[in-house]
């Protein structure tokens, strides 16, 4: 009996690092695998809060839900009984502030939740820069589901709309609003679309199709003002030049920035993001963050500091995971890809390929007749070695690309194995012989054999 109260307070603490209570603020991609992983990995107690959803959906899939694609039922991967099944809590609130010394949330509500350790997956905001006019009824950026459903508030009946800012949301809204038969007049302050992300190529042929779906697209054009109708609406915008356009919404899609407003004058130490090292751990012990809200202190020679991007968030909410649980783990995020979609052209990169080619370096261009196909690889000069591909129109395998720029091949060794990285279907045309017969052109010296038709490219052509 005498042991009894130090066997208790063993128990206990075996308890408490057993039974760990691990909070994650935000349930988009990355804090969802996190619950997901540490979940599989353990029996803690997991909370995921999130004011803007129930449920976690596919963020990349609203504009589908606009477009009458997709209803948001379609968007969740998980049915909604998932959560209750593997013990998942989840909680629909806003957070107004946390106390890190007593390891405390407070909610909007007034309510409060402890926590052991804490996963910030806060996600990103849509940028403004202060253009008079900019929180007018019918101005919106779409990043949020209350975005989404703001906007479909704003665009009804309308005529006409502007779209500010060359990048992969505004060619998202673009698409959106023509789909529904509205006319969009695209303003982007660079020469051609997103021409501070791709090569001059690239970006001309994306400028072109975007051309050929009707989208007004003026280039090197900037914003004023955005004018009010007397009764607090958009009524048409104001360009530096002094050109007035008339609309009934205007589109704010000039970039993304972390969300960071819960922690900024708190004691986690901030810069654009929240600073996280190797382990994706804060400054504060036992808080983390990941997704689009964190940055990286000392990020790879071949990454970003802050990577906004689906795949980066889930591959933080798995390593996180580890670590959290005991398993800690280093974040290595490998070869840099990324796809989007522009109207009907499909876009994949692997490794690094830059808007301006490095000194170093060289480039090896294809572009099909119809100018809504081509292939851009980046390769060092003195050694052929292949630093990076831009895809428009051809759909390539990741692993393939993964594992030649891992391995450091050369510009002729993958031209020659070109046909290994295709992944369209049997019925698509095949581009790799073209490709090949340019390579050969270009390099005599190193010519490759050039890949024969096959029996549906000789009938079809």
């Amino acid at each position: 009996m005498k042991n009894q109260p130090a066997n208790i307070t063993v128990l206990l603490a075996l308890y408490k690092f057993y039974m760990q209570k691990i909070v994650i603020i935000g349930n988009g991609i990355a804090g969802i695998t996190a619950a997901r992983h540490i979940r599989k990995l353990s029996d803690h107690e997991i909370t995921v809060i999130s004011g803007e959803t129930d449920h976690f959906f596919s963020r990349t899939a609203l504009m589908y839900i606009y477009m009458g694609h997709m209803t948001y039922e379609n968007t969740k991967p998980y049915e909604d009984w998932f959560w209750d099944k593997n013990n998942i809590n989840l909680k629909r609130a806003w957070v107004k502030s946390i106390d890190f010394d007593d390891k405390k949330i407070k909610f909007e509500s007034g309510e409060t939740q402890m926590y052991d350790k804490l996963i910030l997956a806060t996600g990103s905001q849509s940028n403004k820069f202060g253009w008079p006019g900019q929180d007018l009824e019918g101005v919106q950026g779409l990043y949020s589901y209350q975005d989404l459903e703001l906007m479909e508030k704003n665009t009804q009946n309308i005529d006409r709309a502007i779209i500010l800012g060359g990048g992969l949301i505004g060619v998202e809204m673009a698409e959106m609003l023509h789909s529904r038969h509205i006319t969009v007049t695209y303003l982007i302050r660079e020469k051609h679309f997103w021409d501070n992300m791709l090569p001059k190529e690239e970006a001309t042929l994306i400028d072109g199709h975007l051309y050929k779906h009707g989208i007004d697209l003026r280039q090197e054009t900037e914003l004023e003002e955005i004018l009010d109708d007397g009764n607090g609406k958009v009524k048409a915008i104001k360009t530096k030049s002094g050109e007035v356009i008339e609309c009934q919404f205007v589109g704010l899609t000039v970039g993304v920035h972390p969300n960071i407003d819960l922690v900024k004058e708190s004691k986690v130490e901030t810069d654009r993001g929240i600073l996280v090292d190797e382990y994706l751990q804060t400054n504060i012990p036992d808080v983390y963050a990941i997704g689009d809200c964190a940055q990286l202190r000392n990020p790879p020679n071949h990454r970003r500091a802050i990577e906004a991007v689906w795949y980066a968030g889930r591959m933080m909410g798995e390593t996180v995971a580890r670590t959290v649980v005991g398993k800690k783990t280093e974040y290595k995020p490998g070869i840099w890809f990324n796809s989007a979609k522009f109207f009907d052209i499909e876009y994949q990169n692997y490794g690094t390929v830059l808007p301006q080619c490095p000194d170093d370096s060289s480039s090896f261009y294809w572009e099909c007749d119809d100018h809504e196909k081509c292939m851009k690889i980046i390769y060092k000069k003195d050694s052929l070695e292949v630093q990076g591909v831009n895809l428009f129109g051809i759909r390539n395998r990741h692993e393939v690309w993964d594992k030649w720029l891992n391995e450091k091949r050369s510009l002729d060794y993958i031209i020659a194995r070109l046909p290994e990285a295709n992944f369209d279907p049997e019925f698509y045309k095949h581009w790799e012989g073209e490709i090949q017969e340019k390579f050969n052109e270009e390099f005599p010296e190193k010519s490759v054999e050039v890949r024969k038709k096959g029996f549906l490219e000789k009938i079809f052509g």
